[in-house]
């Protein structure tokens, strides 16, 4: 059984840098693809950012690129997205989710991924 646990999330001022973890358990990962999707109230879930876990090839949602990096630690199984210029639009519950990735295409639909994390909240505000 696949288990996600997210980690890091907190009261940040706009500007500031974050560190989501997400660690996970229960599959070998290698042929997965990780992502992080974020989910503000009132509003849809929305993709956020993926990375292939076997080649370390990643994506992102053109709202966060060159603020937010995904990666992954292969020896600790768990997933990170550093945030960074943090923005108060940036605030919403973040969730960790994984699906198996047989093709070499881009998975952005949250229906798409099998699996989920709990969700950590961010909240940026001064």
């Amino acid at each position: 059984q696949v288990q996600l646990v997210e980690s890091g999330g907190g009261l940040v001022q706009p500007g500031n840098s974050l560190r989501l973890s997400c660690a996970a358990s229960g599959r070998t990962f290698s042929s997965y693809v990780m992502a992080w999707f974020r989910q503000a109230p009132g509003k849809d879930r929305e993709f956020v950012a993926a990375i292939r876990w076997s080649a370390g090839i990643t994506y992102y949602a053109d709202s966060v690129k060159d603020r937010f990096t995904i990666s992954r630690d292969n020896a600790k199984n768990t997933v990170y997205l550093q945030m960074s210029s943090l923005k108060p639009e940036d605030t919403a519950v973040y969730y960790c989710a994984a699906r198996i990735a047989p093709y070499q295409i881009v998975y952005r639909a949250s229906n798409e991924y099998a699996y989920w994390g709990q969700g950590t909240q961010v909240t940026v505000s001064s």
